[in-house]
């Protein structure tokens, strides 16, 4: 990226666009204008003067970042995600600026299309710049404990900036637990945004921390329209279709906002995008949609139980608490399957991933990798992370690629020269001590095996459907897959006498998209589709039970 994606210098028509919705104030030598810690801050926009943001602002190890002056503003990806700010704002010199709340920040984003486009990519551009360099929270843990290997994953999948400070590797570690107080039963720790500690927390806690964690309160009670379950392209697509029709609508995420297709570094083929984008920047776009139809998001929700009462559903989540709906639609989506192998726990994510973003190109800069895997997403990984890694091997169990990957995948990873593809290629075996080294690989027409030096291996070999929530209270196909429309048996409906719609599962109301459905396309525009598509028929549903309260002819799909 390029400083004029980070830093870009504001147009007279732009400064005028921003006039509108800010706030003129002057500023003297020192004042802090955002602090570490800050959940609720403006958008600044430098008219004279400059400001600079520093880390540690105040302590012996003050860090300046990087300094803003006249026509440039501040901000970044936590500002619409209501993230806590982990760096402060000062003023280098008295000048004079403008403040741009929130709340006006979100009306220029929808409303002003030229400079919402400069803003959402400045500041994912900016998002980028302070992953790569670890700024932001610090995770202190052992490799070898599942919890700090739980909340890597949370911090990685939400794309959260951080740095890990791990216990057998960094006396600095050990130091930093002494002055906290914090004894090892403790661990892990984050040492969050304002100076928090929190010991082990759960997702939900540490997401809630930082500020990320919104319980929903339609009007006190809980209750809404529509509960859309997942935060995956599916789920977005839903929640934004049913906020935009009038719908009162909550999406619950258990981890990340775009899901798996979230930690995707570019999607080629989705319509309208010929550059392409990246899994963040689509999730990006989708949540200020959902924030701008009303919707109510709810993260660190994870689905535990499902309970229906004619035509009133109750969504049981981990933290305690309940929300009723009207309607569901589940959109869980499926996660990884996990290679047979010995010693994977130990170096999953600390060697081993399941995703390929930012965060786990930096810890395998510089070094060869391993992708596992023929389909789509195994192919943007290794293309992603060749522009990273010294070399990637991409292991794939069958005769060729074409079987499961689009064609124009193949076609750019056939002509770098940094990728090499192994067919009828498994994984047997990992190597390493401390810290993975390498995979043993199996040539499968031989069976001859060779050890391939890698400091990181990436996994995508298919996955299972998130649906063991449900406890089998829906009718599912042999692999736990849920059964919708016409694919439904006659006598796994709850009522016989009544044909499921196309998107609904065997009990009428609740409804299935994306990954979790049985014989869905595993594509990001089909799920998309889906999940707009399943609003219209949460439209006739509710309308065949007397419960609509809206025109269901307004609804687009």
């Amino acid at each position: 990226m390029n400083s004029q994606e980070v830093r870009p210098l504001l147009g007279e028509s732009q400064l005028a666009a921003f006039r509108r919705y800010g706030i003129e104030v002057e500023i003297g030598t020192g004042d802090i204008l955002f602090a570490d810690g800050d959940q609720s801050y403006d958008l600044i926009v430098v008219l004279e003067g400059n400001v600079d943001i520093v880390e540690n602002h105040g302590r012996p190890d003050e860090n300046l970042i990087v300094s803003y002056g006249s026509r440039e503003f501040l901000g970044e990806k936590g500002l619409l995600t209501g993230q806590r700010v982990f760096l402060t704002a000062v003023a280098r010199s008295g000048g004079r600026v403008l403040r741009v709340p929130v709340a006006r920040l979100r009306t220029i984003m929808a409303q002003d299309a030229e400079l919402s486009e400069l803003i959402l990519r400045t500041l994912l551009a900016r998002h980028g710049r302070v992953t790569q360099r670890g700024l932001g929270l610090t995770l202190v843990g052992s490799r070898f404990d599942p919890n700090t290997r739980r909340l890597l994953e949370v911090l990685a999948r939400n794309r959260l900036s951080f740095r890990w400070w791990e216990l057998e590797k960094m006396p600095e570690a050990e130091e930093r637990l002494r002055q906290l107080e914090v004894p090892h039963s403790d661990l892990p720790v984050v040492l969050a945004p304002g100076g928090s500690v929190l010991r082990n927390p759960s997702n939900h806690d540490l997401l809630g921390a930082l500020g990320l964690a919104v319980t929903p309160e339609a009007d006190g009670s809980g209750d809404c329209d529509l509960l859309v379950v997942g935060g995956g392209p599916a789920g977005l697509a839903a929640a934004v279709c049913g906020g935009s029709e009038g719908l009162s609508t909550v999406l619950a995420e258990d981890t990340a906002i775009g899901g798996q297709a979230g930690t995707s570094t570019r999607i080629e083929n989705y319509l309208g995008f010929p550059a392409g984008l990246s899994g963040e920047e689509l999730a990006a776009r989708a949540a200020l949609q959902a924030d701008k139809f009303e919707v109510r998001t709810k993260l660190g929700a994870r689905a535990v139980s499902l309970f229906s009462d004619g035509h009133s559903h109750r969504i049981g989540f981990a933290d305690g608490e309940t929300l009723t709906a009207k309607s569901v639609i589940i959109a869980t989506g499926a996660h990884y399957n996990r290679l047979p192998v010995e010693r994977l726990a130990e170096f999953e994510g600390v060697g081993v991933y399941y995703a390929a973003t930012q965060i786990e190109a930096q810890a395998c800069r510089g070094g060869p990798v391993v992708v596992v895997g023929g389909g789509n997403s195994a192919g943007q990984a290794a293309l992603f992370l060749a522009r990273h890694c010294a070399h990637v091997q991409l292991a794939v169990r069958g005769e060729t690629l074409a079987t499961s990957m689009s064609k124009y995948l193949i076609h750019q990873i056939e002509v770098d020269p940094r990728i090499t593809v192994s067919t009828r290629s498994e994984v047997v075996g990992l190597v390493g001590q401390e810290r993975l080294e390498g995979v043993v690989l199996r040539d499968n027409r031989t069976g001859q095996t060779r050890t391939q030096s890698s400091c990181g291996m990436f996994v995508f070999i298919g996955a299972k459907p998130n649906t063991a929530w449900l406890n089998g209270q829906l009718a599912m196909d042999e692999d736990g897959f849920l059964l919708t429309g016409a694919d439904i048996p006659r006598s796994a409906l709850e009522h016989p006498d009544r044909s499921p719609l196309l998107l609904e599962t065997s009990r009428p109301g609740v409804f299935c998209v994306g990954d979790a459905r049985s014989r869905s396309i595993k594509r990001v525009a089909t799920a998309i589709g889906e999940g707009s598509m399943a609003v219209r028929l949460v439209f006739d549903r509710l309308q065949a039970t007397g419960l609509a309260s809206t025109d269901p002819e307004r609804a687009e799909v």
